[in-house]
């Protein structure tokens, strides 16, 4: 609450966890009773003991099962705090580079993984500053499965097709061409290091920026003098401490918005708890980009809610905060349109 903000007390209330005595308020402008619990990120929580531990859960490779059996709730459980996590995690992080300069050095790459099924694959385009390996940014492509088929194969995807529809196949190019649209804003010159993807350049045409685009092969040698070093770095830790992007598991991803929950959370943890480099290193990312002059604990990251109306979402992201991005191979896709939760 701020300072000089007209309100008076109305008591207090009792709950069943901790803290166990809640106070509570009245606005004198406008009338309306709040509590103290109104502005933690644990409001509308049955279990606000569980959050605080999810945070790290998530980025270390577990499923949301073996969480669930972990903190002994049920998996049901587990999945809807991640959403309110990842929830947050977004608006912090959005608030976090409201007035971040854009990078002078950007990689982007794709990291492709699938939900529900392999016949469901998408990508990640991710976008990382080359000088800082701050993680700046990340829309998702549905995509319509490729490669090495058995003929049952190719039939079951043909009936998948008819029955749900095709992935739009200009999907890639819309949505590089958002991401690049949404971390260059504001700069007049900008270099930008890819792999040899054909649409990358078709949507850098439409960014009002000057770029310098630097392509480097697939098949050069990923070593640290690669000019893709920071993305390739990025993918490998995503898919470590990730459970549901490992190349064989059975916790992959059942929907698109859940995984797209989960990197948010790991993006903020990557950028913000964890050292840039593990040895011989003593910044985070976001201290490097100056946005923060120490590194940040779990405390700092869930020290109060933020509101949705008091942050500016764009494109994708005001989608993946309510909940909008949709999986074909599920009959029920529910939105986020909690009036009192976050």
């Amino acid at each position: 609450m701020h300072e000089g903000w007209p309100y008076k007390r109305m008591g207090y209330y009792q709950r069943k966890v901790e803290p166990h005595r809640i106070r509570r308020f009245r606005c004198n402008h406008c009338g309306v009773t709040f509590s103290s619990q109104t502005f933690a990120t644990t409001y509308w929580l049955k279990r606000p003991d569980i959050l605080p531990k999810l945070l790290t859960k998530a980025v270390a490779c577990m499923a949301n099962r073996q969480i669930a059996e972990d903190l002994k709730v049920s998996s049901t459980c587990i999945d809807l705090q991640l959403n309110h996590l990842g929830r947050h995690c977004l608006l912090w992080h959005a608030e976090m580079v409201k007035d971040l300069k854009p990078p002078k050095n950007l990689v982007i790459d794709g990291f492709e993984s699938f939900e529900l099924s392999q016949y469901h694959p998408f990508h990640f385009h991710l976008a990382v500053d080359k000088d800082t390996s701050f993680f700046l940014w990340f829309v998702d492509s549905e995509l319509r499965r490729k490669g090495r088929m058995t003929p049952e194969q190719r039939v079951r995807r043909e009936e998948k097709e008819l029955l749900l529809g095709r992935p739009d196949p200009q999907a890639v190019r819309k949505d590089m061409e958002e991401l690049m649209g949404v971390v260059t804003a504001d700069a007049k010159e900008i270099t930008i290091y890819s792999d040899a993807h054909k649409v990358y350049p078709i949507a850098m045409r439409a960014l009002p920026v000057k770029i310098l685009h630097v392509v480097t092969s697939s098949k050069d040698h990923r070593d640290y003098n690669n000019h893709m070093f920071e993305i390739n770095l990025l993918d490998l830790m995503i898919r470590h401490c990730s459970g549901n992007h490992k190349r064989e598991t059975i916790g992959y991803s059942k929907r698109r918005q859940a995984a797209s929950m989960k990197l948010m959370i790991f993006l903020v943890w990557r950028n913000y708890l964890r050292f840039r480099r593990v040895r011989k290193c003593t910044e985070t990312p976001a201290m490097m980009v100056g946005l923060c002059h120490h590194r940040l604990t779990l405390e700092d990251v869930m020290a109060r809610r933020i509101f949705v109306g008091k942050v500016e979402l764009v494109g994708r992201w005001r989608e993946y905060y309510w909940g909008e991005v949709w999986t074909r191979g599920l009959k029920v896709n529910r939105r986020h349109d909690l009036k009192l939760a976050m």
